[in-house]
């Protein structure tokens, strides 16, 4: 064995790695909240753009206006900033699915309108 070492001595340098190690974890829980929120951002919009399309191609399906229903909802979920990837016009129910592009991947959502007591 050799001579004895004193306290302390082993210990140099270990807040240095320490405080890293926290702005690492940090960062990272950052990054991830960041991306988090905007993926649910990105659903609500696209629940929102559903909803709107749905209610207006349901208010153009039971002659409140004189566009084509599924044209209607394609023209106000783009402004709503969404992509239709369906439309289905049952009677005067209309069921809309829309998208919207969020980082390489896309949130979806639909909805589903009609008169009241429509089913």
């Amino acid at each position: 064995m050799g001579p004895p070492v004193p306290l302390g001595r082993g210990e140099r340098g270990a807040g240095s790695v320490l405080a890293l190690a926290v702005v690492a974890v940090t960062v990272t829980v950052t990054l991830a909240a960041v991306g988090v929120t905007g993926a649910w951002g990105a659903s609500r919009k696209a629940a929102v753009a559903a909803d709107a399309a749905a209610l207006a191609a349901a208010d153009a399906a039971v002659g409140r206006t004189a566009a084509e229903p599924c044209g209607l909802a394609e023209t106000v979920a783009r402004a709503n900033g969404a992509t239709v990837t369906d439309c289905v016009l049952a009677g005067v129910v209309v069921r809309v699915e829309v998208a919207v592009p969020y980082h390489g991947w896309e949130a979806s959502a639909s909805a589903r309108a009609g008169p009241p007591g429509s089913r």
